[in-house]
């Protein structure tokens, strides 16, 4: 009887450990990205560097999968080590994962690929080419610390429902005072000397298309409220953000066919595009 007992009180013991690790592994950590000083050195370190460079410099470097005139910074800012701008860090601790737009598990590599496919408008990388294995390569190495499991501080983007409901009217007037001097009165963005685009098209054919992310209303205003305007963000109230997202997302962009077979258990949001 003792025994019975003793063991009763150690399975309970472990359980009650593993219910604490589980928990703390799900915890949220900060999110503090490694510096590019503390990147290694050797084929490891050139296939990270590679990765960050197809970040930054996406349309140049991997020209034969992308179909419009962004790059994934436009979205992952600072190289995605920025909280509430899909920072990079730490996803390579949370793949795979159940994606409710997929509707099943999801790789990292699958994940690239979404947005390859929409934010970009373009074609999957394969999973063995030196694109993808950049990619992956710098994922994995900014997720440096981030315990497996664990989501960082500002995974993502902010979410935040509208005070009241989004006005395109108050957006359109919105945008010519707070958006137009870098992304055009046209909404098709800015070009530099080099004719890169120095400031993202919001909308037209070098725009992200309508199975982005990015052309949900709630998800384009988390990101305009907490990061723009350029040099003064957060200056906008959520009403603000809400009506300017719901005035550049109803704009015509590129189609996405394929958005047809997303979230295919159901609960799609309700501004969702198909």
């Amino acid at each position: 009887m003792r025994v019975r007992r003793a063991t009763s009180t150690l399975i309970a013991s472990i359980a009650c450990l593993l219910a604490c690790v589980v928990a703390h592994a799900i915890e949220p950590v900060p999110l503090t990205p490694p510096l590019n000083s503390g990147l290694p050195t050797g084929p490891l370190g050139d296939a990270i560097r590679y990765g960050q460079s197809l970040i930054t410099n996406t349309r140049a470097l991997a020209s034969g999968y992308v179909g419009n005139g962004l790059a994934c910074s436009n979205c992952h800012l600072d190289a995605g080590r920025v909280a509430y701008a899909a920072p990079l860090a730490g996803l390579w601790g949370v793949f795979p994962e159940y994606r409710s737009r997929r509707g099943s598990v999801e790789s990292m590599s699958e994940r690239i690929n979404d947005c390859f496919l929409r934010s970009m408008n373009g074609k999957a990388l394969p999973d063995d080419s030196r694109e993808m294995i950049g990619l992956l390569a710098y994922i994995a190495w900014l997720s440096t610390g981030v315990p497996t499991g664990a989501e960082v501080q500002g995974r993502g983007f902010k979410e935040f429902a509208a005070p009241s409901p989004p006005s395109s009217a108050r957006g359109e007037a919105l945008y010519a005072t707070k958006c137009a001097a870098c992304h055009g009165a046209d909404g098709q963005g800015l070009r530099g000397a080099d004719n890169a685009y120095a400031f993202p098209p919001l909308w037209g054919p070098q725009s992200f298309n309508v199975g982005a992310g990015m052309a949900r209303v709630s998800v384009a205003a988390g990101f305009v409220q907490v990061k723009m305007p350029l040099g003064n963000a957060g200056t906008l109230s959520a009403q603000e953000a809400y009506d300017i997202a719901a005035y550049f997302t109803s704009k015509p962009r590129p189609d996405f066919p394929a958005a047809k077979n997303d979230w295919p258990r159901g609960g799609a949001p309700l501004d969702a595009r198909k």
